[in-house]
């Protein structure tokens, strides 16, 4: 699967070329993502923006890769839904699941509100170790 990728100063902006993602394509992109997490900058938004069509096998794999990001303390928004793919994740009772955001503007808003949520946790770690 091709993506474009815009790295920024505290999360990497990937953007799916295609205009499908499939369980198949899905694969792919777990290959191209989940590196990110061992990289210094590890946040992501994902631009649906291209993107036309998602199965459910596509679907799950995303939220998969998002609750991995998650478990590592890092954040995972998707943003710019188009509305097949947003219908379809309605309609298969899944989009509660996804963390997302109608823009990619208001995607980056929601990662620095993490991390700087994530910083005030380890702060209130570290006091209570004291």
């Amino acid at each position: 699967m091709q993506v474009k990728i815009d790295t920024k100063e505290k999360f990497h902006v990937i953007t799916p070329v295609d205009t499908e993602i499939s369980a198949t394509m899905a694969d792919g992109m777990r290959v191209a993502l989940l590196p990110f997490l061992q990289s210094e900058v590890k946040n992501v938004v994902l631009n649906l923006e291209n993107v036309t069509h998602i199965d459910e096998g596509g679907a799950e794999q995303l939220l998969q890769i998002q609750q991995e990001y998650y478990q590592e303390n890092a954040s995972f928004v998707s943003c710019c839904l188009q509305k097949p793919v947003e219908d379809f994740l309605t309609n298969s009772e899944l989009i509660e699941l996804f963390n997302i955001t109608p823009t990619e503007s208001e995607a980056w808003d929601i990662v620095q509100m993490e991390e700087i949520e994530r910083e005030l946790m380890d702060g209130e770690d570290w006091e209570e170790a004291e």
